[in-house]
């Protein structure tokens, strides 16, 4: 393989994590592009660990495998290192990157992989082509809209476009029920520009949090993932305003990807329940909740 070789839809997308991440009981239907995303962190192993760390930056840089080369023994020697989390990531990776109906499969051993396309933003990389600057873009900034700190499940709005400038679909349905509009993402991971996330009706009040910390708290919530402030000074939207295009951070333009939430997805300190992005304390905040989660001790 030459070195030059580049490795909405309803869909149950997995992140990575040191171990098997909540899926529902009863995955919806695929009628639309929600994307069930989750991320489990606390073990060296979120956003910020072994699987970008593994794949992108540390010796398996995405421009250096391609699709039709997942045999390869670069591919294998990196898979083999961690295959619980690999598998993982891979399923992440491929429902971005590979259209729905199409799956990649990758044998070790007496183990067989197959991971199962979803939204296909990069057709063209997907089957073995070098991934063009439009396809490394909107790949990066889907790896970067389906990641959350937390092991848990969350639905979510993806909006925008393949890298041949597709629209994902969406109904006015899920766009009636997913009201938070939450994000932008963007970013190249293929060439090492970094991912970078911004806020879109602005960060979340005090007293609030969600399991969507990294576009919603502000600061930079998830490593890697740089946050840059409000989606509107750095973006442009699409012609209907639905979703912003593209995004401009560096005096680079890149083309982003737009997330949208539920209602019942922002919780609040005081509500009488602890969720996973509450903590014990003596305070009314979430990360020292008492009404919520007690006092700690």
């Amino acid at each position: 393989m030459k070195a030059t070789q580049v490795f909405g839809v309803m869909l149950l997308v997995l992140a990575v994590g040191c171990g098997p991440v909540e899926e529902p009981s009863n995955p919806p239907e695929e009628s639309g592009r929600t994307a069930v995303q989750a991320l489990e962190d606390g073990n060296g192993l979120a956003f910020n660990g072994l699987a970008f760390n593994g794949l992108a930056f540390n010796g398996l840089a995405f421009n250096g495998l391609a699709f039709n080369g997942l045999s390869s023994a670069s591919f294998s020697t990196w898979f083999q290192q961690h295959p619980a989390e690999s598998n993982l990531f891979m399923k992440y990776l491929v429902h971005c990157a590979v259209p729905a109906g199409q799956t990649r499969t990758y044998s070790a051993g007496t183990a067989t992989y197959v991971w199962s396309g979803g939204l296909g933003l990069a057709p063209g990389w997907s089957h073995g082509s070098p991934a063009t600057l439009e396809e490394q873009q909107v790949v990066s900034a889907c790896l970067g809209a389906l990641v959350n700190k937390y092991g848990r499940t969350v639905q979510i709005s993806v909006l925008g476009t393949t890298a041949q400038g597709r629209p994902i679909p969406a109904t006015a349905s899920e766009l009636g029920s997913f009201t938070i509009r939450e994000g932008c993402f963007f970013g190249n991971l293929f060439n090492g520009e970094g991912l970078f996330v911004g806020n879109d009706q602005g960060v979340l009040p005090p007293a609030q949090s969600s399991l969507r910390a990294c576009a919603l708290s502000g600061g930079n919530a998830c490593p890697p993932l740089v946050h840059v402030g409000s989606c509107h000074g750095r973006c442009r939207f699409d012609l209907t305003g639905t979703y912003f295009a593209q995004c401009t951070f560096n005096g680079v333009t890149y083309h982003s990807l737009t997330t949208r939430l539920r209602p019942e997805e922002i919780y609040t300190c005081g509500d009488g329940i602890c969720q996973p992005s509450e903590s014990c304390g003596t305070g009314n905040r979430p990360d020292s909740c008492n009404r919520d989660c007690g006092s700690c001790g």
